[in-house]
């Protein structure tokens, strides 16, 4: 199935925000499966001021925080949750993590998550950031599911 969603119903899944709201567009959804989303990266985002401001590079730790918060969407569209069930994702552990290139204002990063194992309160997936069909980043990710309310 191929479902879309805009920033103002990814809002429903993540407790992020501006700034540190990474998923501008979700293009793919396979319940229990993946996960494809877009990250506009802009010269305007405050982390450019300081990372670096001659030469500006998105942080390879933001890049693998975009990864997780598509992981966090896809755990919760799995299980057919919202925010005001009461329950989120938190990134847990990262594995074989591997940064292949720099990520620039003006770049778009798609990114792409893939179910390996859901179970009650956690999951473990592997994602993949891409410029331009060239990797960026590959990383297995681990979520952990908590009740917050």
């Amino acid at each position: 199935m191929n479902e879309t969603m805009e920033v103002t119903e990814i809002q429903n899944y993540l407790p992020h925000r501006f700034p540190f709201l990474f998923i501008d567009r979700v293009i793919e959804f396979e319940s229990d499966k993946r996960i494809v989303c877009i990250k506009n990266v802009t010269i305007n985002e405050p982390i450019f001021s300081g990372h670096f401001p001659s030469n500006p590079i998105f942080p390879g730790v933001l890049i693998l925080e975009a990864m997780a918060q598509a992981a966090g969407i896809l755990a919760f569209r799995s299980r057919k949750r919202t925010l005001e069930d009461g329950y989120i994702y938190y990134l847990a552990g990262t594995d074989k993590t591997k940064f292949k290139r720099s990520v620039i204002p003006g770049d778009q990063l798609y990114l792409e998550v893939e179910i390996h194992n859901l179970r009650n309160h956690w999951m473990k997936a592997f994602g993949k950031a891409f410029v331009e069909e060239k990797v960026v980043c590959s990383s297995f990710l681990t979520c952990a599911e908590q009740k917050v309310s």
